[in-house]
C-alpha cells in the first residue's frame, strides 16, 4: 500500500506552486518557471553543500539571504529571487564579482568558452564591469591531474563538484581540496595521477573549465562542432552519449543522461577510447595474406571474388565467430548470408543469455533502491559493466546489504556473470553481465536468420567478425584447425600472421544501427562520422547477391526484417534518443532444480579476468595506457587473513610448477576461495593456485 504524498504550497516570485513536501527549492522554482542560478548544485552528487552562494534568495521571515539550493519546500514558504528582490540581486552580483576577482579573462582560448555556466550567468546576473585594479592571481598551468585531465587552477571557483564526485559517487577518494581559505586548491594525494575508472566525469562536471580533457584541449570551439546522440558500444551497459565531431572527426565523447541506465556517468574507456578511430594500423581496404606476417591490399572486386570462391568451396562447413560488438543489423546480415546462402548453421556466438531474463527485466536504476543484493560474479563488476558498479555503490550508500557469497534467503537483486543463475539464488530482479557490448542482440539476430541443426562436418573455413573475437584464445585455437580464415576487423595487428583474407570494419561511431544492452533495452546507434571504408552492410549485401540471398545495404530496411521476428515489429524510426525498457515477459516455467553444492577446489580458484582497460580500442589510445591493470592478485579478506597476507604485500602465486610474483590487494567484492588476476599478468597459471607471502 502506497502512502499519500503530502503537497505543500510555495510562492516563488509571486508564482504559487504545489510540490511534494521536501522537494528542493531549485526544482520547486523550475516548476514555477523561475530560474535559481547555481554552480555547485548537482543533485546526482548527493546533498547540496551551498559552496558557491550563487543561489542566494530572500525568504520571507528570515533576516538574511539564504542559499536556495540547501532549502526544501515547506508549506506557506514565500521566496523572492533576483528577479523580484533587489536584496537577492545585489547578493548574486556580489557573489559573481567575488568569483571573478581572480578568474582569468581567457574565454576566447578556454575550452569551456561558449559552453560555460560562469560565462552565461555573468552575462545574465553579473555587474558588467570590475572595480579591481590589482593583478589577478596566477598559477602554473596546466597541471596534469592525469594523462587524461589538465587542471587550470586560476579558473577554479571551488564549487567542489569534482571532489564530491570522487568521494561520494565513484568513491575512489583520489581528488581532494588541500590547504584552507584563499589557499585552497584541487589536487590529488601526493600529486599522484588520478587513476580511477570514472575520472573523466569531473571534466564534464566542472562548471568553469578548470578541469579539461587533454584530448579535447584546443581542438574545437562550440560554433564549429556538431553533437550526435548515440550509444556507447564498448561494454554491455549501453551508456547514452553524444559524440562531438569537427571536420569529420570525433573530438570528444560526452554523457547524455539516461537516468534509468547511466545517470549521466561514463567510464573512462567509453569517454576517451574514441581515439582508436585514427589508429595507424586501421584497415581501410581489403587485405590478403602475402607472407608469414605481411598483408597486401587488393581491390574490393577482387576481395569479394576471392571470398565468394572460398565460401562456395567450404559451403556448409563454414563457421562464423562473432565478437558481440556488431550491430543487430550486421549480425543479421552475416547470419542470413551464411545460413541461408550456404546452409552453414554453426556459429560461435558471444553470449548464451537465458530467455527467462526477460521475466526479471528492470532498469539498472532499480539497483539503487534495493535493500538486499547478491553479487555472484567471478570477474569484478567494474571491469565487465562499469556503470553497474556505480549503481551498487549508490545502493550501499542508501543502506543496502550486499553479499558476495550465495545467500540463504531471497534477495531483491541478483547480479551475476553466470548464465545458470536460475539454479543458484531466489531473487526479485536479475541482471546478467554479458562479456560483450551487444552479445544478446547478436545472438538474437543470428538465430532469427534461419532454422536448422549444426552441420556435422570438420570446419573448413572460419569467418571471424570483430577484433575482440580475433584476439580470443578459443577463436585462435579454432582457426588452427581450419583450412582458411577470413577476418572482418578494424586493425591489421588483430589478424596479422593467421588470417588469409581480411575485410575492413567500422566502429560503433561510424554506423547506423541498433544494439541491445544488458537490461534487454533496444537502443539506437547513430553514425557520428564517415568511416574510411564501406559499411559492412554494403559489401555483405553485394556478396549476398552472388548467392541469391535478398539483403538490403541499409540498416533501417534490415532492422525492419529483424524487428518483425524479434522485436514485435517496432519501426526503426520509433527507437528514440532515450529508449524505453520493454515490458516484462510472462513468467517462465521454473526449471527443475537440483541441490546446488559449492564446487570444492584443491587450492584457490583462479579467475583470470579481462580488464576494462584492455582490448583493441584501449591499446590504440595512448592517454589510457596508464589505466591498464597493475600487477596484482586480489584476495578475499578471509583468505588473506588465513595466509597472513597484508594489503600491498608482494606474494608468490603458483600452480603446477608455474609461479609469478604480484602485489596482494584485499578485495571486498570477492568470495572466499577465489583469487583474481588480470589475464595479461596470469601467465601460465592454471585454474587453481596457491598464494604465499
Amino acid at each position: 500500500m502506497t502512502q499519500a504524498v503530502e503537497l505543500v504550497s510555495v510562492t516563488i516570485d509571486e508564482r504559487p506552486v504545489q510540490v511534494p513536501k521536501g522537494t528542493g527549492l531549485v526544482e520547486t522554482a523550475q516548476l514555477a518557471g523561475v530560474e535559481i542560478p547555481v554552480f555547485c548544485y548537482e543533485p546526482r552528487l548527493g546533498a547540496p553543500v551551498g559552496a558557491c552562494r550563487m543561489c542566494l534568495v530572500e525568504v520571507e521571515g528570515l533576516p538574511k539571504l539564504q542559499a536556495g539550493c540547501t532549502l526544501t519546500a515547506q508549506d506557506g514558504m514565500v521566496v523572492k529571487t533576483a528577479r523580484t528582490s533587489a536584496k537577492a540581486a545585489d547578493g548574486q552580483n556580489s557573489t559573481l564579482e567575488f568569483i571573478l576577482v581572480n578568474h582569468p579573462l581567457d574565454c576566447p582560448v578556454c575550452d569551456k568558452g561558449g559552453e560555460c555556466p560562469l560565462q552565461d550567468l555573468t552575462f545574465r546576473y553579473g555587474p558588467g564591469n570590475t572595480r579591481m585594479t590589482f593583478p589577478k592571481r596566477t598559477f602554473e598551468k596546466p597541471i596534469p591531474v592525469s594523462p587524461l585531465i589538465a587542471l587550470d587552477r586560476e579558473r577554479c571557483i571551488l564549487c567542489y563538484r569534482c571532489t564530491r564526485f570522487s568521494e561520494g559517487v565513484a568513491e575512489d577518494g583520489q581528488l581532494v581540496a588541500v590547504n584552507r581559505g584563499s589557499q585552497s586548491v584541487i589536487s590529488t594525494f601526493e600529486d599522484e595521477p588520478y587513476r580511477a575508472p570514472f575520472s573523466g566525469n569531473v571534466v564534464e562536471l566542472c562548471p568553469v573549465g578548470a578541469l579539461t580533457s587533454t584530448q579535447y584541449r584546443f581542438e574545437a570551439r562550440p560554433w564549429e562542432i556538431q553533437n550526435v546522440p548515440t550509444v556507447c558500444g564498448l561494454c554491455p551497459v549501453g551508456c547514452n552519449v553524444s559524440a562531438t565531431t569537427r571536420e569529420g572527426k570525433v573530438k570528444r565523447i560526452l554523457s547524455r543522461n539516461h537516468p534509468e541506465v547511466d545517470e549521466g556517468w561514463l567510464c573512462d574507456k567509453g569517454r576517451f577510447a574514441f581515439a582508436h578511430l585514427q589508429a595507424r594500423d586501421r584497415i581501410t581496404a581489403p587485405l590478403v595474406k602475402a607472407g608469414p606476417r605481411r598483408f597486401e591490399q587488393v581491390t574490393w572486386d577482387d576481395a569479394l571474388e576471392r571470398l565468394e570462391t572460398l565460401l562456395r568451396e567450404a559451403g556448409a562447413a563454414s563457421v562464423t565467430a562473432l565478437s558481440g560488438g556488431e550491430s543487430v543489423e550486421q549480425a543479421y546480415a552475416l547470419g542470413k548470408l551464411m545460413r541461408v546462402g550456404l546452409g552453414a548453421h554453426e556459429a560461435v556466438l558471444p553470449e548464451d543469455v537465458p530467455d527467462r531474463l526477460d521475466h526479471y527485466r528492470a532498469p539498472l536504476s532499480a539497483i539503487r533502491d534495493a535493500k538486499t543484493i547478491a553479487v555472484l560474479a567471478a570477474e569484478p563488476v567494474v571491469e565487465r559493466a562499469p556503470v553497474v558498479d556505480l549503481w551498487l555503490k549508490a545502493a550501499r550508500r542508501a543502506g543496502a546489504e550486499i553479499t558476495y557469497e550465495r545467500p540463504e534467503a531471497r534477495v531483491d537483486v541478483l547480479i551475476t556473470d553466470d548464465a545458470g543463475f536460475g539454479e543458484l539464488v531466489d531473487a526479485g530482479e536479475v541482471y546478467y553481465l554479458p562479456r560483450t557490448p551487444n552479445g544478446r542482440g547478436v545472438a538474437d539476430a543470428w538465430s532469427a536468420t534461419a532454422d536448422g541443426e549444426p552441420v556435422e562436418a570438420k570446419p573448413r573455413l572460419l569467418l571471424v567478425s570483430g577484433d575482440e573475437a580475433a584476439t580470443d584464445p578459443n577463436v585462435r585455437a579454432m582457426a588452427a584447425e581450419t583450412d582458411t580464415v577470413v577476418g572482418i576487423g578494424m586493425f591489421e595487428e588483430s589478424f596479422r600472421g593467421w588470417a588469409d583474407l581480411v575485410l575492413p570494419a567500422t566502429s560503433y561511431l561510424e554506423r547506423d544501427g541498433t544494439t541491445i544492452n544488458l537490461e534487454g533495452r533496444l537502443q539506437r546507434q547513430r553514425r557520428a562520422v564517415l568511416a574510411p571504408c564501406p559499411d559492412e552492410l554494403a559489401w555483405i549485401a553485394k556478396l549476398a547477391e552472388r548467392f541469391d540471398v535478398p539483403l538490403s545495404p541499409h540498416a533501417s530496411v534490415v532492422f525492419d526484417e529483424v524487428a518483425a521476428k524479434c522485436f514485435g515489429g517496432i519501426a526503426f524510426g520509433d527507437i528514440g534518443e532515450r529508449a524505453s525498457l520493454p515490458p516484462k515477459a510472462a513468467a517462465p516455467e521454473p526449471p527443475a532444480r537440483a541441490p546446488v553444492r559449492p564446487k570444492r577446489w584443491p587450492g584457490l580458484r583462479l579467475v583470470a579476468y579481462r580488464p576494462l582497460f584492455s582490448g583493441a580500442a584501449v591499446e590504440r589510445t595512448p592517454e589510457l595506457q596508464f589505466q591498464r591493470p597493475e600487477r596484482e592478485v586480489q584476495l578475499s579478506r578471509e583468505d588473506a587473513r588465513k595466509r597472513r597476507i597484508r594489503n600491498g604485500q608482494t606474494v608468490r602465486v603458483s600452480s603446477n610448477g608455474a609461479s609469478v610474483e604480484l602485489r596482494a590487494r584485499i578485495a571486498a567484492d570477492l568470495a572466499v576461495g577465489s583469487v583474481r588476476i588480470a589475464r595479461e599478468h596470469a601467465g601460465d597459471l592454471h585454474p587453481t593456485v596457491e598464494v604465499e607471502p
